[in-house]
């Protein structure tokens, strides 16, 4: 890997200008190589945040009042310039977040996707009409964007969840302040250079970089803050829902979780794990929907294990050359987070099938890198079966009967994703009717990446508010009924 030179500072866009951050800049580091700076970007003041806050503010009416079909066409515009630039895009995440080439692609691609969905929606009806028991009397429904939105994005998909989020929040006339991942910033401010070469009017998003020690409070405590949108860890989540409360201020959270994937004696071994492989190992194993615990029937257990093995060990670190797979963790913080847990299962008695460390020497060694890692001998009680891993982790426990395995998939706080593979139809639908999770697949790994089926999840793992779909809609609206008399 080549090294790059310290780079020029960025700026970031408020009100429709280009600024520096107040307290100078924050480096983004690639988490393949620490010697390498990606970018310099601003970090913000308090005041620079509330600033970006009265930005939207300012920016609500006119953008309200302009025709959601022209809204529609803005967001067509960025989709277009998503496209245009998606080699820069993917390049950019590859080396500000770490994942692989052919991930990245995939993420610029859905990130388009979503902004193209969303302008769709602008020719929809928005509002019926309703009946009235009075007479001479029509009535209706009208929908109206929120206000001022927040949206607060994380590191794993830099790039198509702010276009989850702000998608919607526009074409319904919201504005908003986005604040991403201090661990990729950087695709965010290309993000923002889109938006406003699509004709964004000033001010309609307005991008938030900087610690969020500095910034956080002045956002969130920020009474003109209509919605906040966030995407993260269930710890944050939780803190949000504390500063809000009592507020008439919207949440929607999409945070942790801990999903099984079910493997039936009726399966076809080979297949299921053709499928669960990239539903582990993928992105790392940094997807809120990642397999993190295989339950097998007990009858295909040594089966499993052995190809599962076999699958792990073959799966390539880094960038450079055939067979890569996957790459490194998304910052050193992480890496210690999930070789930690890896060695906390070994102590209370699990075995480390394949992997369990960290490669030293060479270019790896200067990475963020997790050798794919099987876990064995796993049982119920142990940390690594109730905790999120986010890492490339899987362990491996054994089921004799289906509701045991339906109760074992339940066994958690979380309830985002949850799967199963099996050939018989009525086994499959008693799946789908009792786990308790948001997404449900039958023969195939975890969804959440198609704007058109609505995501989320249940119990710690998510608000009631689902994103994607025409579900996705409701968080950034509000519903106005009117009547009127018409004999006057």
């Amino acid at each position: 890997m080549s090294i790059t030179t310290a780079p020029d500072p960025l700026r970031t866009l408020i009100d429709g200008t280009w600024v520096a951050g107040d307290l100078g800049t924050l480096d983004s580091v690639n988490p393949a190589d620490a010697r390498d700076v990606v970018a310099r970007v601003p970090a913000l003041s308090a005041a620079q945040a509330t600033a970006a806050v009265t930005a939207a503010a300012r920016a609500l009416p006119s953008w309200r009042a302009t025709s959601s079909i022209d809204r529609g066409k803005v967001l067509f515009a960025a989709a277009a310039g998503i496209r245009d630039r998606a080699g820069e895009l993917r390049d950019l995440i590859v080396r500000e977040m770490g994942k692989s080439p052919a991930e990245a692609t995939i993420e610029v691609e859905r990130s388009a996707e979503m902004l193209e969905f969303n302008a769709g929606l602008a020719r929809l009806p928005y509002g019926d009409v309703i009946p009235d028991r009075r007479p001479e009397v029509s009535a209706w429904t009208t929908h109206e964007p929120i206000g001022v939105v927040l949206a607060i994005t994380p590191w794993n998909d830099p790039l198509m969840v702010p276009c989850r989020k702000l998608g919607p929040a526009l074409v319904l006339g919201n504005t908003a302040v986005l604040k991403p991942s201090p661990d990729t910033p950087a695709v965010a401010l290309v993000l923002a250079e889109i938006f406003a070469a699509a004709g964004l009017p000033d001010g309609v998003v307005n991008v938030v970089t900087g610690d969020v020690t500095e910034v956080g409070d002045a956002l969130v405590n920020d009474l003109r803050i209509a919605g906040i949108t966030f995407t993260g860890s269930t710890a944050t989540g939780h803190h949000l829902s504390h500063a809000v409360a009592g507020r008439p201020t919207r949440l929607q959270t999409e945070m942790g979780g801990k999903n099984s994937a079910v493997i039936m004696s009726d399966a076809d071994v080979t297949a299921s794990l053709e499928a669960l492989i990239p539903a582990i190992f993928g992105q790392t194993g940094q997807r809120c929907t990642a397999v993190s615990r295989l339950l097998v029937h007990s009858s295909r257990v040594a089966e499993v294990e052995a190809q599962l093995a076999e699958r792990a060990r073959a799966i390539g670190l880094g960038h450079q050359g055939e067979g890569t797979t996957i790459g490194p963790v998304v910052n050193d913080r992480q890496l210690q987070k999930v070789l930690g847990m890896i060695g906390t299962a070994e102590q209370e008695g699990a075995t480390i099938a394949v992997g369990g460390d960290r490669p030293i020497d060479g270019d790896l060694g200067m990475g963020c890198y997790v050798t794919p890692t099987v876990l064995t001998s796993v049982t119920t009680q142990m940390r690594i079966w109730s905790e999120e891993v986010f890492g490339p982790v899987v362990a491996v426990v054994a089921f004799d009967e289906l509701d045991q395995a339906i109760e074992m998939v339940n066994d958690t706080e979380y309830g985002l994703a949850a799967g199963i593979f099996t050939k018989d139809l009525a086994t499959a639908h008693r799946f789908v009717e009792r786990v308790d999770a948001g997404q449900v697949v039958i023969n195939l790994p975890p969804s959440g990446w198609d704007v058109h089926q609505p995501f989320g999840g249940f119990k710690e793992s998510g608000s009631p508010f689902k994103e994607h779909g025409l579900d996705g809609l409701a968080f950034y609206r509000r519903i106005k009924t009117a009547a009127m008399n018409i004999a006057h």
